[in-house]
């Protein structure tokens, strides 16, 4: 078969789909952000107040609120048990930045609960890190010397990938769905200006999409050059 295992063949088509989705989010995420940041909150409260607020009211008032270079940026580190805000989100009054503010708070209130999709993710990171980065080179290795236990090996890493991302969008989704609500109910944001960040944290949503069903299809793939070579 042409080009099987090395990048040019026609298992290549598989990905397309998940590959312009994954454009298409990146794009969303940015063109979205870009929207409602020009958009400022009527309650005239900073991102970072705003975490700070959620955070306290589940006993979090303490937790580092620090300031991190870079756009969208924005995480939440459970090792050190710090909400990171990036530059765009920081002290900003916008709608975008506040529902992205609220939604790395809603991860931190998702640790302080031990809520299990996330403890999950956060066990799993040092061994995913692992697999993922030698997953493909053994997998390309075993093709190269047609060695089918480095190939399954390599197949069997990259699953690992497929679950971390798998188990990722209900985390990040849940965390959306707190932020959402706990805006709501503290009044920070009204119902017009809700649905500005709820379209922010949409978007961001599908690239967790984009990456699982990227993940699901290079597998698929993956799995369909090591059959064909082993029919050869």
């Amino acid at each position: 078969m042409l080009g099987y295992g090395y990048g040019l063949d026609p298992t290549i088509i598989i990905v397309i789909p998940a590959l312009l989705l994954s454009m298409w989010a990146q794009s969303s995420v940015k063109s979205t952000f870009s929207k409602y940041s020009m958009i400022q909150a009527r309650g005239n409260v900073t991102a970072d107040s705003v975490a700070k607020n959620l955070l306290t009211l589940y006993g979090l008032g303490n937790m580092p609120i620090n300031r991190v270079a870079g756009s969208l940026t924005d995480h939440y580190d459970p090792t050190k048990k710090t909400l990171n805000l990036s530059d765009d989100v920081y002290g900003s009054r916008s709608i975008a930045s506040i529902g992205v503010a609220a939604h790395e708070a809603g991860h931190a209130i998702q640790h302080a609960e031990m809520y299990s999709p996330l403890i999950l993710r956060n066990s799993i990171v040092p061994v995913v890190n692992i697999a993922t980065t030698a997953s493909t080179p053994l997998f390309f290795l075993g093709l190269v010397m047609s060695n089918s236990t480095l190939v399954t090996v390599g197949i069997m890493l990259f699953t690992a990938a497929l679950v971390f991302h798998l188990v990722t969008l209900p985390v990040e989704i849940n965390a959306s769905s707190r932020a959402l609500t706990l805006l709501e109910q503290t009044h920070t944001l009204s119902p017009d200006e809700l649905k500005g960040a709820k379209k922010v944290l949409t978007a961001a949503a599908w690239t967790y999409i984009a990456a699982a069903l990227t993940s699901a299809l290079t597998l698929v793939r993956m799995i369909l050059i090591a059959n064909s070579r082993r029919r050869d």
